[in-house]
Parts: C-alpha cells; sequence; structure tokens
C-alpha cells in the first residue's frame, strides 16, 4: 500500500525590511524623476563611514543577481544580496524637517552609529 503524505504550503518569507508610507512615496518620487529607463532603486550598505557601514540608494537598471527585492505600491526595492543580513528586521521612512531631509533607517542589527549618523557598525 502506497502511502501519500501532504505536506503544507511553504509559508510566504517576510520582507527584510519594511517600509513607512513616507519611504514608500519617496521611492516614487525618484523612479518618477529617473534619468532614464530603471527598474527600481537599490538599498546597499557599502563599507565607508567613521563607523564601517553606510546606507546607499542607487538607480536599478536592471536585478543584480542575489538582489532581493520588495515590490512596493511605489515600485521595487532592491536589496543587495551582501547586505541583506545588516538590514534584516530594519524599518525605513522617509523624514523631511527645516533642516534635512533624508531616509532613516531603524535598524535592530546596528551596535553603533558614528556621530554624524553617516555610517553604522554591526
Amino acid at each position: 500500500m502506497t502511502q501519500t503524505i501532504t505536506r503544507p504550503a511553504p509559508r510566504a518569507r517576510p520582507a527584510p525590511i519594511t517600509l513607512t508610507p513616507g519611504a514608500e512615496k519617496r521611492i516614487a518620487d525618484l523612479l518618477a524623476k529617473a534619468p532614464g529607463p530603471v527598474a527600481g532603486v537599490r538599498l546597499s550598505t557599502p563599507r565607508r563611514g567613521c563607523s564601517g557601514l553606510a546606507y546607499s540608494i542607487d538607480y536599478a537598471e536592471a536585478p543584480k543577481p542575489g538582489d532581493e527585492a520588495i515590490s512596493t505600491p511605489a515600485g521595487t526595492l532592491f536589496i543587495d544580496g551582501g547586505s541583506i543580513l545588516y538590514l534584516i528586521g530594519s524599518v525605513m521612512d522617509w523624514v523631511e524637517d527645516d533642516f534635512t531631509a533624508g531616509f532613516v533607517f531603524a535598524n535592530p542589527n546596528a551596535k553603533g552609529a558614528c556621530g554624524c549618523g553617516e555610517s553604522f557598525t554591526v
């Protein structure tokens, strides 16, 4: 007698980061003003700054191998494959006030940051 084993459907994997409505709106603005055809924007954490890693947002003409794609109502946010482990659980927001405007990250993996907030360490 042959026995059939039914396995549950795999759970959907959560996105590595969460975007606030402000971040989604800013991504939509960036994509609307892109200098040419783009597939989305890419978030990466290049090595630079006092603490070692920084956040970088750039236009992405196409996904790169290893990129994690996050679909938003505004378009696609690609996360660089080498940066995912540094960003899991983060919240990405866009903040504007009288003096500055920029993406702000609440990153539970960051163990420290430089005084100016430009870079972080894990």
